[in-house]
């Protein structure tokens, strides 16, 4: 096991630790943004036309917009709280700029990798679809080994995720309410919660994408309002904030003073890792729409990128930067600005927010699971198993901070990134044909 630990952190450093993850991303959004001429800023009306249109699932099929709900879960987790605080916290105000500026050049990955998925999905008995990054290896490449290797990247990095988000919800209430006496019986309540959402009988639509139809829209209006609120009451700030921003992105103190550099980068890694364009992540849920147009489907992956850094992470660097200044760091420090801006309910609020922004990530890398499950072998029982499992590390999650479970997300989720890239790079033009064919019978 020691052996097994120490590999995975050696993985991790040189994947994580020197950067390698980010160069390879970065490299990758300025090209296929290059070499799309910029879609998701030239077809951006288009984009909304799409989701809007949202054609009519078939009978347990899934519509565009339940495919961006299912995306958006899985891309809103603790890290569009913490990861925005962590970012600001080292790098500054100025680290939100470049964030904003990487969700817009990643989101043109994002549509080339799931218009690909769209592309290269199967139909199963039911005539429902299932796809993602594994079977654009077996159908388009006919290298299934390889697809199987992604697929079990995914399986693990999913395990790891669901941990750190169920510590991240059970932690933010024993904590707030100093309810450490009751973790257990919180965690039991959470494994139950969960449970009845992954076992429960759906006829009409999968029981998982039943609960993230509710908790997406609800969690977005929610936190929507509350931003909106606190911009409204802090309106005399909001200009100097935004100053702060590009200020602490160009200005000549950072420069001089050291600080640019790492504004940059952290406002390049928060905006990588937490739209995930480009892991491939959001194949999964790209390629299982009644919709059969890649392009159509790729718009809606763009839109989901902008979803979560333009809009969720932005929101959390504004209601962060709107509060005084303080040396508290983390979900403290949320915590401690919801309560300035809100009072008291705000503390409670701030709870409810990383309940759902967190168990919506386990309900969506759940059914991820299950797809690159179904890739592997077609199974009710081992899906049932795998069900199962969740459960207990949901449970484990809860109640232990395991550094070796923790750090498998990041190794799967790093391996998945490489065999992703890997595969869109050299097959974009397919994706980008499809498009100037979209654009052609669009100007016609």
């Amino acid at each position: 096991m020691d052996i097994i630990y120490i590999t995975i952190n050696i993985v991790n450093e040189f994947l994580w630790g020197k950067n390698i993850l980010v160069f390879l991303l970065l490299v990758a959004a300025i090209y296929l943004t290059i070499r799309t001429r910029f879609a998701q800023i030239r077809l951006f009306p288009s984009m909304i036309r799409s989701l809007t249109e949202n054609e009519k699932s078939k009978k347990g099929g899934i519509s565009s917009i339940e495919s961006l709900f299912l995306s958006t879960a899985s891309r809103v987790g603790a890290g569009n709280i913490v990861g925005v605080i962590g970012a600001i916290s080292v790098g500054g105000a100025g680290s939100i700029f470049w964030m904003w500026i990487i969700a817009i050049l990643g989101s043109a990955t994002a549509f080339v990798e799931s218009s690909l998925a769209v592309m290269y999905r199967e139909k199963k008995n039911d005539n429902t679809y299932i796809g993602g990054t594994p079977y654009i290896y077996k159908n388009r490449l006919n290298l299934k080994s390889i697809g199987l290797m992604y697929a079990i990247f995914s399986i693990i990095c999913y395990l790891g995720v669901t941990q750190v988000m169920s510590y991240s919800i059970v932690g933010s209430i024993t904590d707030m309410y100093d309810l450490a006496n009751f973790k257990r019986y919180i965690s039991i309540a959470l494994v139950i919660l969960v449970a009845l959402i992954l076992f429960s009988k759906n006829k009409k639509k999968d029981s998982i994408i039943s609960a993230i139809n509710k908790i997406v829209p609800f969690m977005a209006i929610l936190y929507t309002a509350i931003v909106i609120f606190i911009l409204v009451y802090n309106y005399k700030s909001i200009i100097p904030v935004f100053k702060e921003i590009i200020e602490g992105a160009f200005g000549v103190r950072e420069v001089f003073g050291g600080t640019f550099g790492t504004a940059l980068m952290y406002g390049i890694r928060r905006g990588l890792f937490s739209n995930e364009a480009g892991s491939g992540n959001a194949n999964y849920a790209a390629s299982i729409v009644t919709n059969t147009d890649p392009v159509k489907q790729g718009f809606i992956q763009v839109i989901g990128v902008f979803i979560d850094t333009l809009v969720i992470c932005s929101a959390t660097a504004f209601i962060i930067l709107l509060a005084p200044k303080t040396e508290l760091s983390g979900m403290e420090l949320f915590n401690h600005v919801m309560r300035y801006h809100l009072g008291t309910i705000g503390e409670i609020v701030g709870v409810i927010l990383m309940f759902f922004f967190s168990l919506s990530t386990i309900l969506a890398v759940a059914y991820y699971g299950k797809n690159a499950l179904y890739f592997i072998k077609e199974s009710k029982k081992i899906e049932i198993f795998y069900g199962i499992f969740i459960v207990l590390m949901v449970y484990m999650g809860a109640m232990i901070k395991n550094e070796f479970i923790w750090s498998l997300a990041d190794f799967g989720l790093g391996l998945m990134t490489i065999l992703n890239i890997l595969l869109i790079l050299p097959l974009s033009n397919e994706s980008i044909n499809k498009l100037n064919e979209y654009e052609k019978k669009k100007n016609d």
